[in-house]
């Protein structure tokens, strides 16, 4: 008789029909990962298991009030709810420096600093993500430029020869997407903390 295995999603609806002992399987299923996961971050077995243990928590609270809608991606949810612990973790701690959206605050330092520790490079990533959907806002000239200049490393001089216009026009466009990058943190007071 072969071995059937159960999928997490069915466990996962198991759980919230009321089967305790599913959840019992979840995470004995995936507790290696995550334990492992949250060490990497963290490098303290104390406090790895403080987090492991508010992550579980989180889960069963959030399955308890019938918020879970990941379509049967258990892991990867669970797994952004303990990076958002481990985050919670280091900022609760001011275990990372602070980045104030000042005028002299060049967004991109963020970015380029090679020798960042686990968790500024996972703050870190979280920052790039923010910064990439917010660049995607941008009117498509101004989102041109920024993106050759920035993640293209291309000269100005270069960047007027790609799209046909001036190096004045491409510095103005350059120069527009940058102000209308702080215009959208400050209007949605986004923090660029770690």
């Amino acid at each position: 008789m072969k071995n059937v295995v159960i999928t997490d999603a069915l466990l996962v609806s198991d759980y919230i029909g009321g089967k305790e002992k599913s959840l019992s399987t979840l995470i004995e299923r995936h507790k290696h990962k995550i334990y492992n996961f949250i060490y990497s971050k963290v490098y303290d077995r104390d406090v790895t298991e403080d987090i492991f243990q508010d992550t579980f928590i989180k889960v069963i609270r959030t399955l308890k009030r019938g918020k879970y809608n990941e379509e049967g991606k258990f892991l990867p949810w669970v797994m952004r709810i303990a990076n958002n612990l481990v985050i919670d973790y280091f900022r609760k701690n001011k275990r990372m420096p602070k980045f104030d959206n000042s005028t002299d605050f060049d967004i991109f330092s963020v970015i380029s600093d090679t020798g960042l520790n686990a968790e500024k490079t996972m703050i870190t990533d979280q920052i790039k993500e923010a910064l990439k959907q917010l660049v995607e806002k941008l009117p498509n000239d101004q989102k041109e430029v920024l993106i050759l200049r920035m993640y293209n490393d291309m000269s100005f001089k270069d960047i007027s020869e790609k799209t046909g216009v001036s190096i004045n026009t491409a510095l103005g466009r350059m120069r527009y997407a940058i102000i209308n990058l702080r215009k959208v943190i400050d209007k949605y007071n986004i923090v660029l903390t770690n």
